[in-house]
């Protein structure tokens, strides 16, 4: 079977006072209805039932034929759904505002429901982006079972899909994939407001690979500058590459897989950082010869079939080992998310045998929060699976997660 990388897998803030003030002093005797700040504009995409859905249910939509499995994914079904495609406001790599979009799916169903964000894995087909609702895409399969079960599901696209695919996708950006996650909540706020639905107030953020990196980036983000904005009782993070600084040590200097497909996903890490930072070297700086020309002409999709240390640059290589790029060590550690203290409950998931995000990324995450003095944070390690034999532990876990969290 073709494996799929995932790699592949709302804030409203407080009115302006001079409008609060005009509208104080209003004549009027009704208020009038305030402007959304995030949302702009919110599309249906469709109403899905029951049925609809147990339908979507197969042995390779889950990549499993094993019937036990579908019975549970399909025993999760519970409510009909209501899809909705929103465009909102947000920020690009530059901190200007930019429309990005993003997918809301509702249960239908007058119990008061969490809401969850659903951070996407990596895509490298634009057509997986949530908001198309694409039957490949994690919000087709994934986010709509889950809402179906009784939660709201936000989905953002991040930069680069979406309404904003002419863009470069900022690749493992941890501020941009924050940002735009978090002002999809923000929008998804504001559409619940206008949908008048049953919200319990309480949010959980989830994600797996990059997934799992935009959601360790977007709760760090919630916790420590808008602590009081949203309610957030839970976070599940599976395989990100949190530890960037270790990690790019580590494939620089190590023997690794040699499989071009995971190669790919390095090639643009390095790259779009490289661009992020301003530092817009030619890929001669970054790779050898003769990967360096592929790299130059196909960016992420260039073919670097060995292990991916062989394909860097000495002059890069000794540049990182002795400490004077000074510019990109910067940028990488940038995008460091480990080291911090989390206060929400949070779980991460990863396999020992990630040949892809490597299973230190978490192992050193975790140690460094509880070095810091996190009382909540929990390592689920599954012994011996890869980046993607690891996905069923991490889907239930987080179910069972969320669900005792309602």
């Amino acid at each position: 079977m073709k494996q799929k990388l995932f790699t592949s897998k709302s804030y409203l803030l407080l009115l302006l006072l001079s409008i609060s003030l005009l509208w104080g002093c209003s004549n009027s005797n009704n208020d009038p209805t305030p402007s959304n700040q995030y949302l702009v504009t919110s599309t249906v995409v469709g109403e899905f039932t029951t049925a609809q859905l147990s339908a979507r249910v197969d042995g390779a939509a889950l990549g499993s034929d094993n019937a036990l499995v579908i019975g549970v994914v399909k025993g999760l079904i519970k409510n009909p759904i209501k899809v909705i495609k929103v465009v909102y406001n947000t920020k690009g790599v530059d901190g200007k505002s930019i429309q990005a979009s993003g997918l809301v799916i509702f249960p239908k169903t007058t119990e008061s429901v969490p809401l969850i964000s659903q951070q996407h894995g990596t895509i490298a087909d634009k057509n997986d982006a949530p908001s198309l609702y694409g039957t490949a895409s994690e919000a087709y399969q994934l986010a709509s079972i889950v809402a179906s079960n009784g939660f709201i599901i936000a989905c953002p696209d991040y930069i680069g899909y979406g309404a904003s695919a002419n863009l470069d996708h900022p690749y493992e950006h941890r501020e941009t994939l924050a940002q735009a996650s978090l002002d999809m909540l923000r929008a998804a706020k504001e559409l619940i407001a206008q949908e008048k639905a049953a919200w319990s107030q309480k949010v959980m953020i989830t994600g797996y690979s990059e997934g799992g990196f935009a959601t360790m980036a977007l709760q760090k983000k919630m916790e420590e500058q808008y602590p009081n904005e949203f309610n957030l009782v839970a976070s599940s993070c599976g395989a990100g590459a949190y530890n960037k600084t270790a990690f790019m040590n580590y494939v620089i200097n190590q023997k690794t897989h040699g499989i071009a497909q995971y190669n790919s996903l390095y090639i643009w890490v390095t790259m779009a950082y490289n661009s992020i930072y301003g530092l817009n070297r030619p890929a001669t700086y970054y790779f050898n010869a003769p990967y360096a020309a592929d790299v130059a002409s196909k960016g992420p999709q260039a073919s670097i079939p060995v292990s991916i240390n062989l394909a860097y640059a000495d002059t890069f290589r000794n540049g990182i080992n002795n400490g004077t790029d000074t510019q990109y060590i910067t940028g990488v550690k940038d995008n460091d998310i480990f080291d911090w203290k989390p206060k929400t409950s949070t779980q991460l998931y990863h396999g020992t045998a990630d040949q892809h995000v490597f299973y230190f990324n978490s192992e050193t995450a975790v140690a460094a929060m509880k070095a810091k003095g996190a009382a909540d944070v929990t390592l689920i390690t599954v012994q011996g699976t890869d980046h993607f034999t690891t996905l069923p532990n991490y889907l239930l876990g987080t179910l069972t997660f969320f669900t005792s969290k309602k």
